[in-house]
């Protein structure tokens, strides 16, 4: 049984920082992409960032230059550094991956809340 657990959300003052953190665990071949979406309240979930085995990364244009994803292969984890946090970053951030366990399939984390006050 593959899970994605989440960590490190929590509330914090607008310019602040918080880092998350998500572990995957089970039995699993490989992960390929692993990424961060979020999805705010009466919105659609975003896509925030993601990385790729090779290393590459890519950002939605409104968290550029003050967001990072980072992964730790090892340990089967994906990091979200986030600083000069917004108000409007407030979200529930969930962890994405693609996992090969028999087959490829994507797979979600149960959330966790980022509040951002002003």
């Amino acid at each position: 049984q593959v899970q994605l657990v989440e960590s490190g959300g929590g509330l914090v003052q607008a310019g602040g920082s918080l880092r998350l953190s998500c572990v995957a665990s089970g039995s699993f071949f490989s992960i390929k992409t692993m990424g961060w979406y979020r999805q705010a309240p009466g919105k659609q979930r975003e896509l925030v960032a993601a990385t790729t085995t090779g290393g590459g990364t890519n950002y939605v244009d409104s968290v550029k230059g003050r967001f990072t994803i980072s992964r730790d292969g090892a340990k089967n984890t994906v990091y979200l550094q986030m600083t000069s946090l917004k108000v409007e970053d407030t979200a529930v951030y969930y962890c994405n991956a693609d996992i090969v366990s028999g087959a490829l399939r994507t797979y979600w984390g149960q959330g966790t809340q980022v509040y951002v006050s002003s």
